[in-house]
């Protein structure tokens, strides 16, 4: 995919906020602090688009990009972040469902997992909503170069069979330092555009 163009449009909290133009949406979700905005940041070939932050559970809105003018990559707040009070996580996981279960426009998501530790609950419970409602999932293992490559095999083994993952969906090994698993990403995702 050669980006030409990707702008920040809106960070929305409900349907009434969502673009109303068509265009396919990517969704991105995962962990608080599991690399979202950098993998974002490192396909766009942008530094700041999407804002890092060393403090998880930042992003609390649904913050759509658009890119090239064609579709949208959909950044969705981060879960499993303890220093949310239950208040917050509910309405968030109102907000989320909804997203999920209403977007017309929604083609695939790209969940996020951490490459370095088993799948947390809540990425295991994630991967089941998007199942149970039949949206194509791209698992996308981030922070790949914080594993030695001896010890990958095994590390894509566990997790694979943690998600308990489905045969059509997509497994990628992904590293935004090192540049690991950009090209392949990109061919999952124009796969749904």
């Amino acid at each position: 995919m050669k980006v030409k163009s990707s702008e920040y449009v809106i960070s929305a909290v409900g349907p009434e906020q969502w673009p109303t133009d068509g265009l396919p949406e990517i969704a991105l979700s995962g962990r608080s602090n599991v690399g979202k905005s950098s993998l974002i940041n490192h396909l766009l070939n942008r530094k700041n688009l999407a804002r890092t932050s060393q403090k998880p559970g930042k992003t609390q809105k649904i913050n759509y990009f658009i890119i090239n003018e064609a579709f949208y990559f959909v950044d969705v707040p981060g879960y499993g972040y303890a220093q949310v009070s239950q208040k917050e996580r509910q309405a968030w996981g109102r907000m989320m469902e909804q997203y999920f279960a209403e977007n017309k426009q929604l083609r695939v998501v790209v969940a996020l997992v951490d490459f370095r530790h088993p799948p947390t609950n809540d990425d295991i419970q994630m991967y089941q909503f998007l199942k149970y409602h039949e949206i194509p999932v791209i698992v996308v293992a981030t922070k790949c170069d914080k594993v030695p490559k001896t010890k990958r095999p095994k590390q894509q083994k566990i997790i694979k069979g943690k998600l308990d993952l489905h045969p059509e969906d997509t497994f990628i090994v992904f590293s935004s330092q090192e540049g690991i698993g950009k090209d392949a990403l990109w061919k999952a995702i124009e796969a749904y555009l």
